[in-house]
This record gives C-alpha cells, structure tokens and sequence, in this order.
C-alpha cells in the first residue's frame, strides 16, 4: 500500500524528469553558464519539495517552477551586484587594510542581510532610512526632501528600525 508521501515522491518525480532538462536549458541561456543553471535548477526542485505541495495539483507545472526558478534567478542576480560592488570597493583599499577571504564573505553576507532588510521596507520609509543614516540628515531636512511631514519621517524610521531589530534578533 502506498503511502501519500511515496505518492507525492513519486508526482514529483515525475515533474522532476519531465520539466528539469527545459528548465536547466531556460536557466542556462539567462546565466551562460551551465554549472550555475544546474545549481539553480536544482534549488527549485529543492523549494518545490519544501514547500510540501500535492504537485498533482499544479496545473501548469512549467509556469510554476519558472516563477520559482525567477526568484531564484533574481536573488542570484542581486547577490552578484552586492559582491561586485563590495570586491570593488575592497580593491580600492590599500593593501595592508584588505580583508582576509573570511572577513570578506562575512561582509557579502552582511550586506546582503541588509539588503533583504531595506527590500522589506516601503520606498518612502527605505529613502529616509538612507537619508537619516548615510546621509545624517535630520528628520525636518528628509521631511523637506521627501516632501512629507517630519511626523511621516518618524514614522518611517520607526518602520526601518524595527526591520533592524528583527535582523538584529537573527542573530541571537
């Protein structure tokens, strides 16, 4: 007697032979690169298995693993810019200051955790974070520059700091 999870193994197996080649070879012609299209195929299956869904249920198998395998694609994408952007800034150091490759993978991850942060933040309230943070103006000064209320500005900051605090909480 099978059982509903040999069932759900089995459909999804099914998915797995009959769509992986086509999905390996959409991922391949967006990345050009054979090795990361194999890796992001596969984490689609592996999110498709996570998610513990009756695959049976799917209607349109190839629409739903592209839209996974999108995500995934745009992660990829963001996670490269982020390291691009912090290696390019390593490299203008000067020697003595650059970071050993732990320190460095420490601080990709970093930023990136940030970055996942301020994507969780409407665009108002992740303007005035910057503003307030990288630019150190005050709440009146955003208020101007956003053509908002400086009550609105405290409002959104209160918004990013609270995305600070359950990033902070991540890590206990």
């Amino acid at each position: 007697m099978a059982t509903d999870g040999s069932i759900r193994q089995h459909d999804l197996q099914a998915v797995y032979l009959e769509h992986h080649g086509w999905l390996h070879g959409w991922l391949r012609r967006q990345l050009g690169c054979r090795d990361r299209a194999a890796d992001l195929a596969h984490d689609t299956f592996v999110r498709v298995l996570a998610r513990d869904l009756d695959i049976r249920l799917v209607r349109e198998p190839r629409a739903y693993l592209h839209t996974i395998a999108r995500g995934l694609l745009v992660d990829h994408w963001r996670r490269r810019q982020i390291e691009e952007a912090y290696l390019h800034a390593l490299a203008s150091q000067p020697e003595p200051e650059a970071a050993s490759p732990e320190r460095q993978a420490l601080a990709i991850e970093t930023l990136l955790r940030i970055d996942r942060m301020l994507a969780g933040l409407s665009a108002r309230a992740r303007q005035a974070f910057l503003l307030s943070q990288l630019e150190g103006l005050t709440y009146l000064a955003i208020a101007e520059r956003l053509g908002v209320s400086e009550r609105m500005v405290k409002k959104y900051m209160a918004q990013a700091m609270y995305q600070c605090l359950l990033l902070q909480a991540e890590d206990r």
